[in-house]
């Protein structure tokens, strides 16, 4: 095992395999429901010519399905040969909505991921030239450190709210559970879930993170099994579980099919939009991608230990390079551009530090791709509470932010509470960067100001401004 140790750096870096491997699992298990909920989202939507996914009448969820999983198996063992870093790829959330309600309804779904494709490979070329890691570089390091809190902040949220402990309100943008009580079996097992998991993580007992999500899985299936809970039906149903039914299938091992790979038009849609929409939708995927996966790789680097005094993180070019070349795979599978995810917090939580740990997930993704029925028996409620205890983590960061200065403290601030408020990484960031930038000039210290980070500033207020001028070129 020694090349093993000298390739990925595991004692380098204070770790061992066990580690790494519980690690590995603890990512899987938490990210494991984009390859139930990637297809909910995408496959559910119709294209211009009215046609789901895969040019079908009717939704083809296991398509996609397996498209997914294939794909994230694939970039996260690729993650961990070139980045060595403990971090996982797959559909990015928010991206993949934004690719099923704001781009298919314009053209054909071959189209729409013709547009992925091409995100992609502007992205990578950003990596090559060496302008996405000297962007990174100029990052102020509390601005960073703001980032990895309001991502944990950010996943905590979404934890709460995946889970239903946390709700949307007719009197309040959101309440406790249903009517303001704890009212159905699903919250109970979250509960239940999130103390066990917080006791386990008190006590430092190795595993804690995914014996919570194990055990939990577990006790979600014994309580349907008793109270037959059912689905939530999309909210038709309050009392049911999210996302599945905790039920061993009655299938463990399923053949994929996998013909939606390369299924993508990469210039068809400047026949069907004009050129002006097509560049800005390329540009609203790239500037969301760009700085939603910085965001991610800070915080979850940070966390890992990873990024340095200085705020630089080793192999910063590679971990970058890889989530490029993931845009353009993703587009051309048909499962939306692939990114990397926050959830690798949960392997960090673990005790994960090098690329040993990506390996591991990746092949657990690889045999989802056979496995997805023994994916589907994790609902939310039982995954949740390891995103919770994970935003936790992340936010202990917060002592290092000089919230004294005010220069660097307003940007913090709001950096860390737009992200979990708007439920946007990039929304956050913009918003820091803008601020730290305007108060510097103010202030008559335009100098301290990274000339890079005046550029992606204006990026970033071209980005907010993607709305009003769309209506002032009449695309809206």
């Amino acid at each position: 095992m020694g090349w093993i140790d000298r390739f990925f750096g595991i004692t380098e870096r204070q770790s061992t395999l066990s580690r790494e491997i519980r690690g590995g699992l603890a990512t899987f298990f938490t990210m494991a429901y984009i390859v139930v909920l990637n297809p909910l989202i995408l496959g559910g939507a119709k294209d211009a010519d009215g046609q789901h996914l895969g040019d079908g009448s009717t939704p083809n969820y296991a398509l996609i399905a397996a498209a997914t999983a294939l794909v994230a198996g694939v970039l996260t063992i690729l993650m961990g040969f070139v980045g060595r870093v403990p971090f996982a790829l797959a559909a990015g959330l928010g991206l993949n909505a934004f690719v099923a309600f704001g781009i298919a309804p314009l053209m054909s779904w071959e189209d729409a991921m013709g547009l992925i494709v091409l995100e992609g490979i502007v992205i990578t070329i950003l990596v090559l030239t060496g302008f996405r890691t000297a962007v990174f570089h100029a990052i102020p390091m509390q601005l960073k450190t703001a980032i990895s809190v309001g991502i944990g902040l950010f996943i905590a949220l979404i934890g709460f709210v995946d889970s239903g402990f946390v709700r949307k309100a007719a009197g309040t943008p959101l309440e406790l559970g249903i009517g303001g009580a704890l009212t159905s079996w699903p919250i109970f097992v979250f509960v239940v879930g999130l103390l066990v998991t917080a006791v386990l993580v008190a006590r430092k007992v190795k595993g804690a993170i995914l014996i919570g999500i194990v055990g939990t899985t577990v006790l979600a299936i014994i309580v349907e099994a008793i109270a037959k809970v059912g689905p939530s039906k999309g909210g038709e149903n309050p009392l049911g579980w999210n996302l599945v039914v905790p039920v061993f299938p009655e299938r463990v091992v399923g053949t994929p099919d996998l013909s939606l790979i390369g299924q993508f038009s990469l210039f068809g849609s400047f026949t069907k939009i004009s050129v002006v929409l097509a560049v800005l939708l390329v540009f609203t995927l790239l500037i969301t991608d760009f700085f939603d996966t910085m965001g991610t790789i800070v915080g979850v680097g940070g966390q890992a230990g990873l990024v340095a005094s200085d705020g630089t993180l080793p192999r910063t070019r590679e971990i970058l390079l890889v989530d490029s070349v993931a845009a353009a795979a993703g587009g051309a599978a048909g499962t939306s551009s692939n990114t990397t995810y926050i959830e690798s917090a949960a392997g960090v939580g673990e005790g994960a530090r090098t690329g040993f740990a990506s390996l591991v997930t990746g092949i657990l993704f690889l045999l989802a791709v056979f496995l997805s029925p023994l994916v589907d028996i994790v609902p939310y409620e039982a995954a949740a509470p390891a995103l919770v205890i994970v935003g936790f983590l992340m936010m202990t960061a917060i002592k290092d932010i000089d919230f004294t200065d005010y220069e660097i403290a307003i940007p913090a601030f709001l950096t860390i509470v737009l992200m979990p408020f708007t439920y946007s990484i990039s929304t956050g960031i913009g918003s820091g960067f803008i601020t730290y930038v305007l108060i510097k000039l103010v202030k008559g210290k335009a100098r301290e100001v990274h000339p890079l980070l005046w550029i992606v500033s204006a990026l970033f207020l071209i980005y907010f401004l993607i709305g009003p001028l769309k209506i002032l070129l009449g695309l809206a």
